[in-house]
């Protein structure tokens, strides 16, 4: 036995598996293709699989009835920054509590980790006093800050800190004798290695402020500021009813970046995730 299946097998294995994806497939057909259809055939029963009429004019209304050029900018530029402040905070961290000996290092570690057991609801009211009081209320600063230093973080500190600890001693050694400080260390051996971490952190971060909904609702009162999962919201009629086949339209652009982002780190966050939990 080479532990390879037969043909039946494989056509049984990949029916089976085609099947279970069916699930997770439709939903992302279904809004991309009810993106282009009239309003009136979306909630057609049974479902067209295959639009018969095709509307593209919903893609350009999008922009028309919202700056949604500019709310598509504010959510990357927000992204991109909270991702590199993240991974770069969250992999100084992680490095110090895996191989920085101080007092009370464990002690700390898991105060910092009650942050994942807060709700972000819990904190939002005293967040929203401070940035006032701040004068950065109506402005992308707490949508930055909030997840850079916050709660959300601590999960990137968490995966760090494991992957560091999982790295052989051995190599720090050899460049302290070479003469290497702590900080060079970090930044030319324990740093490159970290890439699958790091790949894994960047992810779930991208992720997590991608999808923020919450407190831009709380801080952000100006379309113009608006982030794309508060702007998806927006788009209705006279009436206040949903104009699906806009929301979906939008929605379908929103989804993008979240697939080209996985499709193009998958490696990195598989190995980070698997690295995570060899030593505790």
């Amino acid at each position: 036995m080479n532990g390879e299946l037969s043909p039946r097998m494989k056509v049984v294995v990949y029916g089976l598996m085609s099947v279970l994806l069916i699930p997770f497939v439709f939903p992302t057909w279904w809004m991309v293709t009810s993106s282009i259809k009239p309003i009136s055939d979306i909630f057609a029963f049974p479902p067209e699989i295959v639009p018969s009429r095709l509307d593209l004019s919903t893609y350009a209304k999008v922009f028309e009835l919202q700056p949604f050029a500019q709310q598509y900018w504010n959510s990357a530029y927000i992204a991109a920054v909270v991702t590199v402040g993240t991974m770069l905070f969250s992999s100084m961290a992680g490095y110090a509590f895996a191989r920085i000996r101080f007092p009370f290092a464990n002690t700390l570690f898991m105060i910092v980790l009650l942050g994942l057991l807060i709700p972000s609801e819990v904190t939002i009211v005293p967040l929203f006093r401070i940035f006032l009081s701040w004068g950065m209320v109506n402005t992308h600063w707490p949508l930055i800050l909030v997840p850079i230093f916050g709660a959300p973080s601590v999960f990137a500190t968490f995966v760090m800190r494991q992957y560091f600890i999982a790295l052989p001693v051995e190599l720090e050694e050899a460049a302290r004798v070479d003469g290497l400080g702590r900080f060079k260390i970090f930044r030319t051996i324990a740093l490159p290695l970290a890439r699958p971490a790091l790949g894994a952190v960047g992810i779930f971060t991208f992720l997590h402020s991608w999808n923020l909904y919450l407190e831009p609702i709380v801080f952000l009162s100006s379309p113009e500021k608006f982030t794309l999962p508060q702007a998806l919201t927006q788009f209705t009629d006279a009436y206040g009813g949903a104009m699906w086949n806009i929301q979906l339209a939008a929605a379908t652009m929103t989804a993008i970046p979240v697939l080209i982002v996985f499709i193009v780190a998958q490696k990195q966050f598989i190995e980070g995730l698997a690295h995570t939990g060899l030593k505790g």
